[in-house]
């Protein structure tokens, strides 16, 4: 029998109303509960602050002197029942270029920050390092067309470049001027088993400026949030978000980020795929049943594995395609639960035990995946769980990236995988290939055994 006549008759054989009919609810179940919990799209940034600005033509500066940083964190740990003066680590205040007071919009910024010094960051993503001290400090940014370059000065005289950024597309006029943002105060509370659970204080920061001089900027200072603000019981009772200014000293205060996402991490992919795991449940049952039926030789067995991968293959693609942007995603998703499919078949086929290869299935797959997407174990366990088992693979479904200047929580719960996606998908191959090898070579010997297969149409 040729290789595509052995082919087709194992897709015929696999194809009964009940598989069909099983796979088809596993794509539904991931559609239907992705549709369900996606609730709308995040743009990955964060962009809320207090802005003091004015318009900047295409070339000019901002140089400022900033005397001091404060700030308050309300009810911290242990006791969450005070408010204490204080800053979080990532707290920024100084200087800013921005394409308008939309959020989401370029900017360029140089400021002091509570414990990391000065920082050049622009476009949310790009941070560079300056000098470690603290205010004062002299600050200035220089726009020459789309280049935006941020300076430092201890004493106003003596100059260094922190960095450059070229902001490509800046209209003629942008938005210069001072800022203040703080992040919340991330915390982690310890759960019964030992997993974590994020809690985060409000934050606020306030920068002291005086000696602010702008060139090349026309009309009046401008002042207000980018992003919600004053919506908080300190801010309304206490320090309201916003500037004060008086003899020339400019004092702003403000809340929120200017980056990545921090504080939970983007949860978007996460959401579209709570469905995943019952996806993954029903494929791992079907594969281990099909596979147990009976023990065939090793061109079977590698055939009727292909056709099980190449069905759950289509199934995922099928699911996923609809919820998630991006190709990667979609095909690394599809490709691991055809993978996870080929290594329950082959399961099936090894310990020729319906129940006995679901079990193994399940535990090396769906529990460790299941387990460690919520805070119940400890992070260092649910590291280890998704390096060493085959669903270390679903590191493919991860899309946050991990920032050194964002305070968040990075663990398995939180979205954050310890393997990349490649090194994820390359160990449950190595499972995958190895079971198929202890199946193959189990099946030799069984040759002779008679198929029990049902006929093509019947349920099984």
């Amino acid at each position: 029998m040729s290789s595509t006549e052995l082919l087709r008759r194992e897709w015929t054989a696999f194809r009964t109303p009940g598989r069909l009919i099983a796979l088809a609810v596993a794509a539904l179940s991931v559609a239907a509960l992705g549709l369900l919990f996606a609730g709308g799209t995040s743009s990955g940034v964060s962009d809320t602050f207090w802005f003091r600005h004015q318009d900047l033509g295409r070339d000019g500066s901002i140089t400022v002197r900033m005397t001091s940083m404060t700030g308050t964190i309300t009810y911290p740990p242990p006791g969450h029942d005070q408010i204490v003066a204080g800053l979080v680590p990532w707290a920024k205040a100084g200087i800013i270029v921005k394409d308008g007071l939309r959020q989401g919009s370029r900017y360029a910024a140089l400021a002091m920050t509570g414990d990391h010094g000065v920082r050049f960051q622009h476009d949310y993503v790009h941070d560079v390092a300056g000098s470690a001290g603290q205010a004062p400090r002299w600050l200035r940014l220089t726009r020459s067309g789309d280049t935006i370059t941020g300076s430092e000065s201890a004493d106003g005289e003596q100059w260094h470049v922190v960095g450059t950024a070229e902001l490509t597309g800046l209209p003629e006029t942008v938005q210069v001027g001072l800022f203040a943002t703080s992040p919340g105060d991330l915390t982690l509370r310890e759960t019964a088993l030992g997993g974590t659970i994020e809690e985060v204080r409000f934050t606020q920061a306030v920068g002291v400026f005086d000696n602010v001089t702008v060139q090349g900027g026309t009309g009046s200072w401008g002042s207000e949030s980018v992003g919600e603000m004053n919506h908080t019981d300190w801010e309304k009772l206490h320090n309201a978000s916003g500037v004060v200014e008086k003899d020339g000293v400019v004092t702003v205060s403000g809340t929120g980020d200017i980056g990545p996402i921090g504080e939970g991490g983007v949860r978007g992919v996460e959401k579209a795929l709570a469905g995943l795991v019952i996806a993954l449940l029903i494929v791992l049952v079907v594969a281990a049943r099909y596979g147990a039926r009976d023990a065939s030789s090793r061109p079977v067995t590698v055939v009727r594995a292909a056709v099980v991968g190449a069905a759950t293959f289509v199934t995922g693609l099928l699911a996923v395609a609809p919820l998630l942007p991006g190709v990667r995603v979609v095909v690394g998703v599809a490709a691991v639960l055809a993978l996870c499919a080929i290594l329950s078949y082959g399961l099936g086929v090894w310990l020729r035990r319906g129940w006995a290869a679901i079990l193994v299935g399940l535990t090396l797959v769906a529990v460790p995946y299941a387990v460690t997407a919520v805070p119940l174990l400890p992070d260092a366990v649910a590291d280890w769980l998704l390096r060493l088992t085959p669903a270390a693979a679903f590191a493919v479904t991860q899309t946050a990236v991990e920032y050194p200047q964002v305070t968040t929580h990075y663990a398995p719960s939180a979205g954050y995988f310890p393997l990349p996606g490649w090194a994820g998908f390359v160990v449950l191959c190595a499972y995958t290939a190895l079971v198929l090898w202890l199946a193959s070579s189990g099946s030799r010997g069984s040759a002779t055994r008679p198929l029990r297969e049902p006929l093509p149409g019947s349920s099984g």
